[in-house]
């Protein structure tokens, strides 16, 4: 056997054993709250030991968000990948509006009333939100031809993430959205001409 499909079976093998823990983690959590469960308790769920889940997750909130890496590319590709013409802003904003909507489904829907009433687990869904900024900020940066972000930029990256956290609070998240935009664009427009 070659070491591509040794490497394969082994890559399959640990995707496998992450969705075991994280499909393990949300059902406790769901049946008795975030806070009453173990690690342990998780681990044995998922039929692994408490040192396999730190090993995939290296802290409990982790769990509550095992998608997070699959969610930091789809918001760079929103950016990175936006078809022609499509400025930043619009590409951001297809993309809050869509991840917001795929929130209103089960199991997603469950989960977010979850953290909602966590105050760990929406501190920690803040924090892991702004890890995407240095990417965004990236990801601009580059597209402008600059060898280094300006203040604009990180200033834009910054308030076009809060505008998501914001978004996901209201009861109607669109117009929300809408506004943020609307403010942040005032300015970034008038900056984003000097590139052309």
């Amino acid at each position: 056997m070659g070491e591509a499909q040794v490497t394969g079976r082994r890559e399959r093998k640990k995707a496998a054993t992450r969705a075991a823990i994280v499909r393990a983690a949300h059902e406790l959590f769901l049946e008795r709250g975030f806070d009453a469960v173990s690690v342990r308790e998780i681990a044995d769920r998922a039929d692994v030991s408490p040192t396999t889940v730190f090993t995939h997750f290296p802290h409990k909130e982790a769990l509550a968000f095992g998608d997070e890496d699959v969610r930091h590319e789809r918001l760079v590709a929103a950016v990175t990948d936006r078809p022609p013409g499509t400025s930043i802003s619009a590409a951001l904003k297809a993309h809050y509006l869509a991840e917001l909507a795929a929130l209103g489904s089960e199991p997603e829907r469950s989960l977010l009333a979850l953290m909602e009433q966590t105050p760990a687990l929406a501190e920690y869904a803040e924090r892991m939100w702004f890890r995407h900024e240095d990417a965004l900020i990236s990801a601009i940066t580059a597209e402008f031809g600059l060898t280094g972000p300006s203040d604009e930029i990180r200033f834009y990256v910054r308030f076009a993430l809060q505008i998501q956290l914001g978004a996901a609070r209201s009861a109607d998240p669109e117009p929300t959205i809408d506004a943020g935009f609307r403010l942040l664009d005032d300015g970034w427009l008038r900056y984003q001409r000097r590139f052309g």
